[in-house]
Order: C-alpha cells, then sequence, then structure tokens
C-alpha cells in the first residue's frame, strides 16, 4: 500500500491537501463546522473508501464467477449512535442475476477488505517526527 501523506493548506483554515502516490485530493470540514468545504469531511472520506472497495470486491467477485453483473452503486451514509458510530450501507445490482445471485453479493459486501478493516480491531501507533 502507498504512503498517504496530509497536509494542512496555509492560510485555509481546516481545508487539507491529501498525497497518495501520483494522485492529489482535498479534504476540509463544511463552513458551518469551522471550514471552507473545499472536500469532503473525514468521515465522507471514510464512507467512499467503504464504498468504492464495496463497488470493486463485488465486480470482482461477480467477475471470477462469470455472473452478468452490468453495475453496482454503493450509497453510504454514517453518524454517531449512541456508543458507537453506525454506518449505513444501500447497495444497488444491476445486471441479469437471480434472487440468489443477488443475495450473494449482498452478503460479500460484509466482505470488503475496507469493511473488514472497519469492523475489526483496529491499533493506531502515532509518533513526532518524519516518518523517513
Amino acid at each position: 500500500m502507498r504512503n498517504v501523506i496530509v497536509r494542512g493548506v496555509s492560510d485555509s483554515g481546516l481545508a487539507m491537501h491529501i498525497e497518495v502516490g501520483p494522485h492529489h485530493l482535498s479534504g476540509d470540514e463544511p463552513v458551518d463546522k469551522g471550514g471552507t468545504d473545499t472536500g469532503p469531511e473525514p468521515h465522507e472520506l471514510m464512507l467512499a473508501a467503504l464504498g468504492t472497495c464495496t463497488v470493486m470486491t463485488l465486480r470482482l467477485y461477480a467477475e471470477r464467477k462469470g455472473w452478468p453483473l452490468t453495475n453496482v452503486r454503493v450509497d453510504l451514509t454514517g453518524g454517531k449512535a449512541e456508543s458507537h458510530y453506525a454506518i449505513t450501507r444501500h447497495v444497488t445490482i444491476e445486471g441479469d442475476l437471480d434472487a440468489d445471485q443477488r443475495q450473494r453479493l449482498t452478503d460479500i459486501a460484509d466482505r470488503c477488505p475496507v469493511s473488514r478493516t472497519l469492523t475489526g480491531q483496529i491499533v493506531i501507533t502515532t509518533s513526532e517526527g518524519s516518518p523517513h
């Protein structure tokens, strides 16, 4: 996996510049939360990662099985619940698939690597200074 670098954009409040290999993204907070809304907020980026992983996993699974999947759409919402963060994932599957295939693909959504990461144990180690 490539290194992810996040830097604050100077004089831009909460706006962030994100680099992943050759890719450049933005992160921020909405105006009502003190940001300038120049990019998704951190939890939205997390949901985007989960949705991306879900679609990729379902496409690869259907391809491996030779199933006629034509498109997958994942709609996600998230927010704080009483004692945890709750994510709702709605999967729309298109293609000439029977009910069993559709159910299997829905079940496979929970097996995407990002789903497993988010529902598993995560250990974060924080240090100060350059990693190199």
